[in-house]
Protein backbone atom coordinates (compact mmCIF):
# COMPACT_ATOMS: atom_id res chain seq x y z
CA UNK A 1 0.00 0.00 0.00
CA UNK A 2 1.17 3.56 -0.63
CA UNK A 3 1.11 6.51 1.77
CA UNK A 4 -2.33 7.68 0.60
CA UNK A 5 -3.86 4.28 1.32
CA UNK A 6 -2.20 3.98 4.73
CA UNK A 7 -2.29 7.41 6.41
CA UNK A 8 -0.59 8.12 9.69
CA UNK A 9 2.92 8.25 11.07
CA UNK A 10 2.91 4.89 12.81
CA UNK A 11 4.96 3.06 10.20
CA UNK A 12 7.87 5.51 10.68
CA UNK A 13 7.90 5.37 14.49
CA UNK A 14 10.58 3.08 15.88
CA UNK A 15 9.39 1.39 19.06
CA UNK A 16 11.40 1.64 22.25
CA UNK A 17 13.99 4.18 21.13
CA UNK A 18 15.00 7.57 22.54
CA UNK A 19 14.16 11.06 21.39
CA UNK A 20 17.26 11.42 19.19
CA UNK A 21 16.36 8.31 17.20
CA UNK A 22 12.75 9.42 16.90
CA UNK A 23 13.84 12.85 15.66
CA UNK A 24 15.92 11.28 12.89
CA UNK A 25 13.12 8.90 11.90
CA UNK A 26 10.61 11.75 11.76
CA UNK A 27 12.53 13.47 8.97
CA UNK A 28 11.26 10.73 6.65
CA UNK A 29 7.63 10.89 7.78
CA UNK A 30 5.00 10.96 5.03
CA UNK A 31 2.06 10.27 7.31
CA UNK A 32 -0.08 13.08 5.92
CA UNK A 33 0.03 15.62 3.13
CA UNK A 34 1.48 18.40 5.30
CA UNK A 35 5.04 17.22 4.65
CA UNK A 36 4.78 18.20 0.98
CA UNK A 37 4.75 22.04 1.19
CA UNK A 38 6.60 22.28 4.51
CA UNK A 39 10.30 23.15 4.57
CA UNK A 40 11.12 20.38 7.02
CA UNK A 41 9.92 18.28 9.92
CA UNK A 42 10.02 20.24 13.17
CA UNK A 43 10.34 17.70 15.97
CA UNK A 44 11.43 18.95 19.40
CA UNK A 45 14.05 20.63 21.54
CA UNK A 46 15.06 20.39 25.15
CA UNK A 47 16.05 17.78 27.65
CA UNK A 48 15.23 14.15 26.80
CA UNK A 49 14.88 13.46 30.54
CA UNK A 50 12.88 16.60 31.39
CA UNK A 51 10.50 16.62 34.33
CA UNK A 52 8.19 18.99 32.41
CA UNK A 53 7.08 18.78 28.78
CA UNK A 54 5.46 21.61 26.82
CA UNK A 55 3.30 20.61 23.86
CA UNK A 56 2.16 23.22 21.35
CA UNK A 57 0.03 23.05 18.22
CA UNK A 58 2.33 22.96 15.19
CA UNK A 59 5.38 24.81 13.88
CA UNK A 60 4.77 28.31 12.57
CA UNK A 61 6.55 30.07 9.74
CA UNK A 62 9.72 30.82 11.74
CA UNK A 63 9.80 27.32 13.21
CA UNK A 64 9.35 25.72 9.78
CA UNK A 65 12.30 27.68 8.43
CA UNK A 66 14.57 27.16 11.45
CA UNK A 67 13.62 23.57 12.30
CA UNK A 68 12.85 24.07 16.00
CA UNK A 69 9.63 24.69 17.95
CA UNK A 70 8.76 28.04 19.56
CA UNK A 71 11.49 30.20 18.06
CA UNK A 72 9.24 32.93 16.62
CA UNK A 73 7.31 35.71 18.39
CA UNK A 74 5.10 33.23 20.27
CA UNK A 75 8.20 31.39 21.43
CA UNK A 76 9.78 34.59 22.68
CA UNK A 77 6.65 35.36 24.67
CA UNK A 78 6.64 31.80 26.03
CA UNK A 79 10.25 32.17 27.15
CA UNK A 80 9.35 35.30 29.08
CA UNK A 81 6.27 33.71 30.67
CA UNK A 82 8.21 30.59 31.69
CA UNK A 83 10.86 32.72 33.36
CA UNK A 84 8.24 34.67 35.31
CA UNK A 85 6.64 31.39 36.38
CA UNK A 86 9.96 30.11 37.69
CA UNK A 87 10.48 27.54 34.94
CA UNK A 88 13.75 27.17 33.05
CA UNK A 89 12.97 26.31 29.43
CA UNK A 90 16.34 24.57 29.15
CA UNK A 91 15.05 22.01 31.66
CA UNK A 92 11.86 21.35 29.65
CA UNK A 93 11.09 19.15 26.69
CA UNK A 94 9.37 21.25 24.00
CA UNK A 95 7.41 19.78 21.11
CA UNK A 96 4.23 20.12 19.06
CA UNK A 97 1.22 17.90 18.46
CA UNK A 98 1.76 18.24 14.69
CA UNK A 99 5.27 18.23 13.23
CA UNK A 100 4.73 20.05 9.92
CA UNK A 101 3.56 23.61 9.26
CA UNK A 102 0.07 23.84 7.80
CA UNK A 103 -0.36 27.07 5.89
CA UNK A 104 -2.06 28.83 3.01
CA UNK A 105 0.43 30.48 0.63
CA UNK A 106 -0.24 34.05 -0.45
CA UNK A 107 1.70 36.54 -2.52
CA UNK A 108 3.48 37.99 0.52
CA UNK A 109 3.44 35.38 3.29
CA UNK A 110 2.40 31.93 4.41
CA UNK A 111 -0.79 32.17 6.46
CA UNK A 112 -1.14 29.81 9.43
CA UNK A 113 -3.95 27.26 9.24
CA UNK A 114 -5.06 25.22 12.23
CA UNK A 115 -4.30 21.50 11.87
CA UNK A 116 -7.36 19.40 11.12
CA UNK A 117 -8.35 16.41 13.30
CA UNK A 118 -6.86 14.06 10.71
CA UNK A 119 -3.49 15.81 11.00
CA UNK A 120 -3.54 15.50 14.78
CA UNK A 121 -4.43 11.82 14.48
CA UNK A 122 -1.77 11.19 11.84
CA UNK A 123 0.97 12.75 14.00
CA UNK A 124 -0.16 11.22 17.30
CA UNK A 125 2.21 8.22 17.09
CA UNK A 126 5.17 10.62 17.27
CA UNK A 127 3.73 12.39 20.30
CA UNK A 128 2.97 9.12 22.07
CA UNK A 129 6.47 7.78 21.42
CA UNK A 130 8.39 10.91 22.42
CA UNK A 131 6.41 11.47 25.64
CA UNK A 132 6.88 7.82 26.55
CA UNK A 133 10.64 8.25 25.99
CA UNK A 134 10.90 11.46 28.01
CA UNK A 135 8.32 10.46 30.64
CA UNK A 136 7.75 13.94 32.14
CA UNK A 137 6.13 14.40 35.52
CA UNK A 138 4.12 17.43 34.35
CA UNK A 139 2.72 17.85 30.86
CA UNK A 140 1.56 21.32 29.73
CA UNK A 141 -0.68 21.57 26.67
CA UNK A 142 -0.34 24.97 25.00
CA UNK A 143 -3.54 25.64 23.09
CA UNK A 144 -6.66 23.78 22.03
CA UNK A 145 -4.96 21.57 19.44
CA UNK A 146 -2.47 20.19 21.95
CA UNK A 147 -5.25 19.85 24.51
CA UNK A 148 -7.40 17.80 22.16
CA UNK A 149 -4.41 15.68 21.14
CA UNK A 150 -3.72 14.67 24.74
CA UNK A 151 -6.92 15.20 26.74
CA UNK A 152 -9.24 14.09 23.94
CA UNK A 153 -11.63 15.76 21.49
CA UNK A 154 -13.88 17.11 24.25
CA UNK A 155 -11.14 19.33 25.70
CA UNK A 156 -12.09 23.01 25.92
CA UNK A 157 -9.67 25.77 26.94
CA UNK A 158 -12.53 27.92 28.19
CA UNK A 159 -13.60 25.29 30.72
CA UNK A 160 -10.38 23.50 31.63
CA UNK A 161 -7.44 25.88 31.41
CA UNK A 162 -5.14 26.14 34.41
CA UNK A 163 -6.51 23.00 36.08
CA UNK A 164 -4.37 20.02 37.03
CA UNK A 165 -5.55 16.60 35.90
CA UNK A 166 -3.95 13.26 36.72
CA UNK A 167 -1.84 12.12 33.83
CA UNK A 168 -2.79 8.53 32.97
CA UNK A 169 0.01 6.02 33.46
CA UNK A 170 -0.40 4.86 29.84
CA UNK A 171 -0.77 6.70 26.53
CA UNK A 172 -1.39 3.45 24.69
CA UNK A 173 -0.94 -0.27 25.19
CA UNK A 174 2.71 -0.19 24.07
CA UNK A 175 3.99 2.77 26.10
CA UNK A 176 4.23 2.39 29.86
CA UNK A 177 4.81 5.72 31.59
CA UNK A 178 4.58 6.90 35.16
CA UNK A 179 1.61 8.84 36.46
CA UNK A 180 1.88 12.60 36.83
CA UNK A 181 -0.06 15.75 36.00
CA UNK A 182 -1.49 17.36 32.89
CA UNK A 183 -2.54 20.98 32.48
CA UNK A 184 -3.98 22.93 29.56
CA UNK A 185 -3.57 26.62 28.88
CA UNK A 186 -3.67 29.01 25.94
CA UNK A 187 -1.12 28.99 23.18
CA UNK A 188 1.28 31.96 23.41
CA UNK A 189 0.13 33.10 19.98
CA UNK A 190 -3.35 33.63 21.44
CA UNK A 191 -1.82 36.08 23.89
CA UNK A 192 -0.28 38.00 21.00
CA UNK A 193 -3.71 38.23 19.35
CA UNK A 194 -5.60 39.19 22.52
CA UNK A 195 -7.28 42.59 22.81
CA UNK A 196 -5.85 42.95 26.32
CA UNK A 197 -2.41 41.41 25.96
CA UNK A 198 -1.34 42.31 29.49
CA UNK A 199 -4.27 40.44 31.05
CA UNK A 200 -3.87 37.47 28.71
CA UNK A 201 -0.15 37.27 29.44
CA UNK A 202 -0.72 37.44 33.21
CA UNK A 203 -3.24 34.59 32.94
CA UNK A 204 -0.74 32.46 31.01
CA UNK A 205 1.90 33.07 33.68
CA UNK A 206 -0.57 32.04 36.39
CA UNK A 207 -1.32 28.78 34.58
CA UNK A 208 2.39 28.04 34.22
CA UNK A 209 2.87 28.76 37.91
CA UNK A 210 0.29 26.05 38.65
CA UNK A 211 2.34 23.63 36.55
CA UNK A 212 5.54 24.71 38.28
CA UNK A 213 3.97 24.18 41.72
CA UNK A 214 2.88 20.67 40.71
CA UNK A 215 6.45 19.92 39.71
CA UNK A 216 7.70 21.09 43.08
CA UNK A 217 5.33 18.83 45.03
Amino acid sequence: MDDVERPGAGRWVVAGVGVDELRVAATECRGCELHEPATQTVFSTGSPVARMALVGEQPGDAEDRQGAPFVGPAGQLLDRALKEAGIDRADCYVTNAVKHFRFKPTANRRLHQTPAPEHIAACRPWLVAELAAVDPEVLVCLGATAGRALFGPEFRITRQRGMLYPRPPRYDDRAQVRAGWMLGTVHPSAVLRADDQDAAYAALVRDLQVASAALAD
